[in-house]
């Protein structure tokens, strides 16, 4: 019952994050799969990667629906990033437990610098795909953003955000609403390079978490639209902070934690 309640709050709270900020519920998520799931760090990702695709789908249903998906522009930008993915998808497996749980610290922790320095707003004149950056340096975002969703189970939104902003100039809610079309694109072109992987994770425990956060993900929709942006990112760095730690500290402590 403990792993059932595990699952279903932290799905939730997953599903929340994709929806109200586009982005960050699978830095969430893979950990909590590892630690209180007991979940090995390459199982973690590949189950992490189906609740992120489904999740990501869910809320970019509620996010076309809103007018704030970039078709054209998330296309592109996903389409650089999908053979990354699939590639670094396939690698991930052959890889030691602990430079998984130690790459997976570090992109934590990056996260939760960047969402702490986004500006409230986040706004930039409004692009069709050109934007700030010219195509080798939307290609080029797009790749990478690609290779971390693939090697770690993270939909890699918290990068695509401020990338759509900056390097796209879309405004914040469309980046927000094209990010998912881009990790939804990732995730599925990295799960489809890992194959048979996918059949081995713990449906029981999968199920559940998917299911709570794509309902947590209409929820989160309805939250952007009420709660301040900043204070909700603010919140999310500093637990993203503490899990960081946690692991960086649990592969230097060699897996005792």
């Amino acid at each position: 019952m403990s792993e059932l309640v595990v699952a279903l709050v932290t799905g939730g709270v997953v599903g929340l994050t994709l929806g109200a900020l586009g982005g960050g519920g699978g830095v969430l998520a893979v950990p909590a799969l590892i630690y209180p799931l007991g979940l090995n760090p390459a199982a973690a990702t590949t189950a992490g990667l189906i609740i992120v695709a489904a999740t990501s789908l869910t809320a970019l249903f509620a996010h076309a629906r809103a007018g704030n998906v970039r078709w054209r522009t998330g296309a592109l930008f996903a389409a650089a990033g999908m053979l990354p993915a699939a590639a670094a998808g396939a690698a991930a497996a052959r890889l030691p437990e602990p430079v998984l749980t130690a790459a997976f610290s570090l992109v934590a922790a990056v996260a939760a610098v960047l969402m702490l320095r986004r500006p409230a707003s986040g706004e930039g004149a409004e692009g069709t795909g050109g934007g700030a950056g010219g195509p080798g340096r939307v290609a080029g975002t797009g790749a990478g953003l690609g290779a971390l969703t693939g090697l770690l189970g993270v939909g890699g939104g918290f990068l695509a955000v401020p990338a759509l902003v900056t390097v796209v100039a879309l405004e914040m809610q469309a980046a927000v609403g094209t990010s998912l079309l881009v990790i939804s694109a990732n995730s599925l072109a990295s799960l489809a390079a890992r194959g048979g992987t996918a059949a081995g994770v713990d449906w029981a425990v999968i199920a559940p978490f998917a299911g709570a956060a794509i309902l947590g993900a209409w929820d989160g929709r309805r939250l952007a639209a009420k709660a301040s942006g900043a204070l909700l990112r603010r919140v999310f760095a500093v637990l993203l902070l503490a899990v960081a730690a946690f692991m960086a500290a649990d592969v230097l402590t060699g897996g005792l934690i």
